[in-house]
């Protein structure tokens, strides 16, 4: 749950707005200030990339990789510091965090994908600080949850959600040596989730959208996220020519590795899930907005 001071700043924020602007560009506005707010950390982390591409020099004593390992840690430990994010968030974060660089280890090792600076924090060909990229997501997902105060509703079967979390998974190493079965698991997260609304609180109204869908979106927001990473050279995926867009498929990677990072998030907190519909909740906070 948002804290009371962010909760009072919110509504203040949101009177501001309703005053200046008609109902529905002050909801859209908000609503993208707040997605802004939620992924904050990734946000910071995209803007150091871009900079260091622009600013670093080869014969500076520090690493352009290392910097960014750097830039990562402290951000985090502001963030904590700071109580942009909870202790709970923490442990999110650093759940995807690892499962994220042990799929870099292995996907660099594969030939996926290459880092083509050096670093002195650098392991098995692969910078530290990538594992912050997948931090990002992780931050995101724990922040935009409590920013809007979401509720997932009705939620299936929880041990149905890890499993095809794990076979999600197991699917990005499985696939280099087995036949890629992501189109079943396409499918899966339709068949399991296709039910599932999120509930969120943009003001003082709720809203909601198919899982799916807001799993879709953000897919294609993450796919730009990783044209910016290859346009400065940050990494380079096998096969792809310089100034070429990054691959259509890696929306549908980033789609699928959502339900991972949700479901990892699921795994330290479950106080946002539902087993039923909230349709039939009316005079209280839950409204359907269609």
């Amino acid at each position: 749950m948002t804290t009371p001071d962010t909760r009072s700043l919110e509504h203040r924020m949101g009177d501001w707005v309703r005053a200046r602007l008609p109902f529905a560009a002050a909801e859209f506005a908000l609503f993208v200030l707040k997605q802004g707010w939620a992924c904050l950390f990734g946000g910071l982390l995209l803007a150091a990339i871009i900079a260091t591409k622009l600013i670093w020099q080869p014969d500076w004593p520090v690493h352009r990789y290392d910097a960014l390992f750097l830039f990562a840690i402290a951000t985090q430990v502001v963030f904590l510091w700071t109580k942009l994010e909870t202790w709970e968030e923490a442990r999110v974060i650093l759940l995807f965090h690892l499962t994220g660089t042990a799929m870099e280890w292995f996907k660099v090792h594969a030939g996926s994908w290459a880092y083509p600076e050096p670093g002195i924090f650098k392991l098995i060909g692969v910078p530290l600080f990538s594992g912050f990229m997948y931090a990002a997501v992780g931050s995101y997902m724990a922040r935009v949850i409590r920013v809007f105060d979401m509720r997932f509703a009705p939620y299936p079967s929880f041990p149905l959600t890890v499993l095809l979390a794990v076979g999600i998974y197991v699917n990005f190493f499985a696939h280099h040596f087995l036949p890629d079965v992501r189109i079943a698991l396409f499918v899966a997260t339709v068949a399991v989730y296709g039910r599932t609304r999120i509930w969120f609180r943009i003001h003082d109204r709720h809203w909601w959208m198919p899982l799916p869908v807001a799993a879709l979106l953000s897919s294609v927001a993450l796919w730009v996220a990783e044209n910016v990473g290859t346009a400065t050279g940050t990494w380079i995926y096998s096969g792809q020519i310089r100034g070429e867009m990054v691959s259509l498929a890696k929306l549908g990677s980033w789609y699928l590795l959502l339900y991972v990072a949700f479901v990892t998030v699921t795994l330290v907190t479950r106080r946002a899930l539902s087993t039923r519909s909230l349709d039939a909740e009316a005079g209280g906070t839950m409204v359907a907005r269609r």
